[in-house]
């Protein structure tokens, strides 16, 4: 979960999924819409399917149990070098390094590493320096330090170099510039144009095959609308996209797609359905109701 999100973020949604998801098996055995569901608001849903499968795999290769060997748990789905090194040194103590965007920045200062981390050269030297300090014992508690470090002291914009516990190892003339990175490509924006369908208690939804796949969205139109007004605009960040939500409403589906339903109005909530849909939903269905208690008010 921490995976491109923050820490505040986080907190009630882990405590939530271990409510529903306690161990492997009883992910496992979860559909993968129940388990969409409880990541919704999270984003980057492919997280949330590798977990899935991942339990599946660990419930019937391993018995239930996560492996303790850093290069089976690379084998798993969206387990990659840091996320491996992360569990192996936090649940198993292991003397292995760390790099994410806390520890990249204190490391690129200590050591004055000027090279780009988002590049392959760049990024496998800071990986070696990285494992040069790993202590032998206690490697978990040396990790922590290290990523508290970053996110507290050693901080972007402006470092509290001052307090620094480690500032006399520290070759950094200007920390401000480090880490170095290449030049960041330029955000796209784009506009997405989706309609909403009501029929009395039912609202007609899709089942998306592309970016939220197997999540529920309003169906897609393929142009905007120029004479009629939307019911619902907002703006979300997706990677290195600014997208424009714009949903206008109809009568009739404008296109008929194999994977629509009609469902319940008052079912929405146990549907995993994209934040930015369920908000222009809740907006619409909101003002419609308080339309209706204006009505029976007059």
């Amino acid at each position: 979960m921490l995976q491109q999100t923050r820490v505040a973020t986080v907190l009630s949604y882990f405590n939530e999924w271990l409510r529903r998801f306690p161990d492997f098996a009883t992910l496992a055995h979860a559909s993968e819409a129940s388990v969409l569901h409880a990541w919704e608001g999270l984003g980057y849903y492919a997280r949330a399917r590798n977990l899935h499968a991942t339990a599946g795999i660990v419930v019937d290769r391993y018995g239930g149990h996560f492996p303790h060997a850093v290069a089976r748990m690379r084998d798993l789905p969206g387990i990659g070098r840091y996320t491996a090194n992360a569990i192996a040194t936090f649940a198993f103590d292991q003397s292995v390094p760390i790099v994410e965007a806390n520890t990249a920045r204190v490391l690129t200062r200590l050591f004055n590493f000027r090279r780009p981390t988002d590049c392959t050269v760049g990024r496998e030297a800071l990986w070696k320096h990285a494992a040069m300090l790993v202590p032998k014992r206690s490697a978990g508690i040396y990790n922590s330090a290290l990523t508290d470090l970053g996110a507290l002291v050693c901080l972007p914009r402006q470092p509290k170099c001052e307090i620094c516990p480690v500032k006399k190892f520290c070759r950094a003339t200007n920390p401000e510039t480090l880490p170095s990175k290449k030049a960041r490509p330029q955000t796209r924006h784009l506009i997405e144009t989706h309609a909403l369908i009501v029929k009395q208690s039912k609202i007609l939804l899709v089942q998306s095959v592309a970016r939220w796949r197997g999540m529920w969205i309003l169906p897609p139109l393929q142009t905007r609308s120029t004479t009629t007004r939307p019911v619902h605009m907002s703006i979300f960040p997706f990677t290195n996209h600014r997208i424009t939500l714009v949903v206008y409403r109809h009568r009739a589906p404008p296109k008929i797609f194999s994977n629509q339903k009609w469902f319940e109005i008052s079912a929405l909530e146990n549907l995993a359905v994209p934040s930015p849909h369920r908000r222009a939903m809740r907006h619409f269905l909101t003002a419609r109701r308080a339309a209706r208690l204006r009505r029976q008010r007059s």
